[in-house]
């Protein structure tokens, strides 16, 4: 199965911001318009508006610190490293996040999901989910954490508006980790640390690139080995968007 490759760009926002941005191309109609991979040190964007999407943050276990989240909806919380905040904008929401604590650095993921057309309007909602609420299959070549949808019979308590699987998939060196993809499901991975090969096509963090698997007519089985050391990547699947 060959993918699309989608490339990533280097962003910054002042001394206290620098990320990898990920924005699909309007070809590719995934759940996922775009992921920024992070690391934000304080306060970098006031509040802020968002409409006709959801916009989900996801704070790695390794994040020095975790993320004070507030909205006009009335939700204020803390987003504890390896948990998760999915904002669901609708018809229209204002919030603001940043780092919980001066002088540590926050490393997470900002996920853009779609809506659907029949969701667009619908009420803004808060839908945190705490890192002790993340199920985790591991063995002793691989941890995956699922903050949204399933992996091998294991389901997230999340119910996103959206059907979608977030996967975060941690390898030791050499190890190969099989991750189905449902008929009419489209996919990608996005490395975190180290380097992933996948079917024959290696991918790493600098690389700056993205591989994109379009929707097929049956399942199919995506295999991923890591060749470094303490390799890490997200795995994003789910139906394109009506």
């Amino acid at each position: 199965m060959t993918p699309d490759i989608v490339s990533l760009r280097r962003m910054r926002h002042g001394d206290n911001f620098r990320a990898t941005s990920l924005r699909m191309p309007e070809n590719i109609q995934g759940p996922v318009i775009g992921v920024d991979h992070a690391w934000m040190s304080g306060p970098v964007f006031p509040p802020h508006h968002h409409a006709g999407l959801s916009a989900v943050s996801y704070v790695f276990l390794d994040s020095e610190t975790g993320i004070n989240n507030r909205d006009n909806i009335g939700t204020s919380n803390f987003i504890a490293p390896g948990g998760m905040h999915w904002t669901t904008a609708g018809r229209g929401i204002i919030h603001e996040e940043v780092p919980a604590e001066s002088n540590k650095t926050v490393h997470s993921l900002q996920i853009f999901v779609g809506l659907s057309a029949g969701k667009q309007s619908m009420p803004p909602e808060a839908l945190p989910l705490e890192a002790s609420e993340i199920p985790v299959v591991r063995t002793d070549k691989y941890s995956v954490r699922i903050p949204a949808g399933d992996f091998q019979g294991i389901k997230s308590p999340l119910l996103p508006p959206e059907e979608i699987t977030i996967l975060d998939i941690s390898l030791e060196k050499n190890a190969v980790i099989e991750l189905p993809l449902s008929a009419d499901h489209c996919a990608f991975i996005l490395p975190v640390y180290g380097e992933v090969n996948i079917d024959g096509l290696k991918f790493n963090h600098n690389d700056l690139r993205v591989p994109v698997y379009s929707s097929q007519d049956k399942p199919v089985t995506l295999f991923a080995e890591a060749t470094e050391e303490k390799t890490k990547f997200m795995f994003f699947s789910g139906p394109p968007l009506s």
